[in-house]
């Protein structure tokens, strides 16, 4: 199940990876904490919000873009 819909919005489970990212929680491992989604799916996921333009990779950590964080309100 992927995290950004066709229409290029973030589905549910991507909503709340964006929201964990904007909260402080970077990493893989402290967004599955946050969000109580499986590290796995957490992974792939915000490989999918990247790739959005959603969210940017620095290092192991990630952090929002503009356009990813106009969607967290």
């Amino acid at each position: 199940m992927p995290c950004v819909g066709p229409d290029g919005k973030p589905t549910e489970s991507g909503t709340r990876m964006l929201r964990a990212i904007k909260a402080g929680f970077g990493s893989a491992d402290e967004i599955a904490k946050e969000t109580g989604l499986p590290l796995f799916r957490v992974r792939s996921g915000v490989r999918d919000l990247a790739q959005a333009g959603l969210a940017l990779q620095k290092g192991d950590r990630y952090e929002l873009t503009e356009e990813g964080a106009k969607l967290t309100g």
